[in-house]
């Protein structure tokens, strides 16, 4: 039988904390970073769903070189919002959206509300986009679990779960409070370089002595430079 390693999510985010200083940020981190802007950190979040990072950054920055506030958004006609953010995935869905936001925000006050239950009030808003935005633009805890945190969590063995909502519900149990309003950004990360969907870098990943390698089908021996799927 296996021997089950011991995950110790302690020194799994202290590793892939220092992994992130390694690259580029996450598009959305990024944007926090720039502007300290809430209105463009919940806009970027919304484009980036189903869409590289590289992809969402260009449609952001064609986007805020058209708007800026809101009374920019609601100006603008949505056959203009479609030009400027395609080619991100969805972007007829997701210009609707971005038209429908200023009349939705009105309920908060014109102001973009700080918690999940209210922002998955506002149109194109999910509890994903909802988590990010609470942990990245208001630095609140939050757990945003998207495809790559649901993966190598479960590929971990941290958690044990079927879909990114079970992930979410599990790791507000188990995973420590401080941890949660960077985790997403960290794992996002790892997995944009590292443990990627296909073909993970199980050779040169530093999280090997941590991780149970759940449902990774490769020929892989400690020490080797070739791994196969």
């Amino acid at each position: 039988m296996k021997k089950i390693k011991n995950c110790d999510v302690d020194k799994i985010y202290t590793i892939v904390k220092n992994e992130f200083q390694k690259y580029a940020m996450p598009v959305v981190d990024l944007i926090q970073f720039q502007t300290r802007d809430a209105f463009k950190v919940l806009i970027t979040t919304i484009l980036s769903g189903r869409t590289k990072d590289q992809t969402t950054t260009m449609a952001s920055q064609r986007l805020f070189s058209a708007i800026a506030t809101w009374e920019d958004l609601k100006k603008i006609p949505v056959s203009r919002i479609e030009k400027l953010i395609y080619p991100v995935g969805f972007y007829k869905n997701k210009a609707r959206y971005l038209k429908q936001l200023p009349r939705a925000i009105e309920q908060f006050g014109n102001t973009i509300p700080q918690s999940v239950d209210d922002l998955v009030k506002l149109p194109g808003v999910g509890r994903k986009t909802a988590n990010l935005v609470v942990a990245v633009a208001f630095n609140k805890p939050a757990i945003c679990v998207d495809v790559h945190v649901h993966r190598i969590c479960n590929r971990l063995g941290y958690v044990k779960t079927k879909t990114p909502f079970e992930t979410e519900m599990r790791l507000r149990k188990v995973l420590p409070l401080p941890y949660w309003t960077t985790f997403n950004s960290y794992l996002v990360s790892f997995g944009q370089h590292t443990c990627t969907p296909i073909h993970p870098a199980c050779n040169r990943c530093p999280l090997l002595n941590y991780c149970n390698r759940i449902n990774v089908r490769t020929k892989f021996e400690p020490g080797n430079t070739k791994q196969f799927i």
